[in-house]
């Protein structure tokens, strides 16, 4: 299995990648059901996006949407092909494209909104933590990409702050204080345990 990032030989399976995110959309009962060709080429061609290929053969797919200025960076569109489930290629893709964003959008924050277990696993897995979509971009043109869900009723009726789905954030500013913080207080918690060896030697 090869996952690489996309690239303009791949425009060839854009129908596919479509009609295939459609499709599984409309089977969850959930979830964005439309994502067109022409915008899945546009992702491609933009190198925005990540493929999995069996040789010649699609197996899945993923893509980078930027928001807010690219202080907020979203993967949509994660699907993988019926006959390649269950194998882990979810995840593998999902951390192909984590890491490939974390190269080119260094300090944004990462996020998804999703209502399937399996991807909120791998999330968290990434370091992805639940939030409130309050938390999220309130770029409007990412919310509008919600309307083709069956259940954009729920998210117009809160006024943005809820729906069915689970917000999750990873966020490199606060894994970075926290790291920090965690720093500070092992240095404090060493010096305070060398002072009291040396004590008890004194002694």
């Amino acid at each position: 299995m090869n996952i690489i990032i996309a690239g303009k030989s791949h425009i060839q399976y854009a129908k596919q990648i479509s009609e295939l995110i459609a499709s599984s959309a409309q089977v969850r009962g959930t979830g964005i059901a439309r994502r067109t060709p022409e915008y899945i080429v546009s992702k491609i061609e933009n190198k925005n996006a990540v493929i999995a290929l069996d040789g010649d053969v699609f197996a899945g797919f993923c893509y980078i949407e930027v928001w807010g200025h690219s202080k907020y960076v979203a993967h949509s569109g994660l699907i993988v092909a019926p006959e390649y489930r269950g194998k882990g290629l979810a995840k593998a893709i999902k951390t192909k494209i984590f890491e490939y964003s974390r190269e080119i959008y260094p300090d944004a924050k990462v996020f998804g909104i999703t209502t399937g277990l399996p991807v909120m696993k791998i999330n968290y897995e990434l370091g992805y933590k639940p939030v409130t979509f309050s938390e999220l971009t309130d770029d409007p043109d990412f919310w509008k990409g919600c309307q083709t869900c069956k259940n954009y009723d729920v998210l117009s009726r809160t006024d943005h702050k809820m729906c069915l789905c689970t917000g999750m954030l990873n966020d490199p500013q606060a894994d970075a204080e926290e790291k920090t913080y965690d720093n500070a207080v092992m240095n404090r918690l060493n010096k305070i345990k060398q002072s009291l060896f040396l004590n008890k030697k004194k002694a």
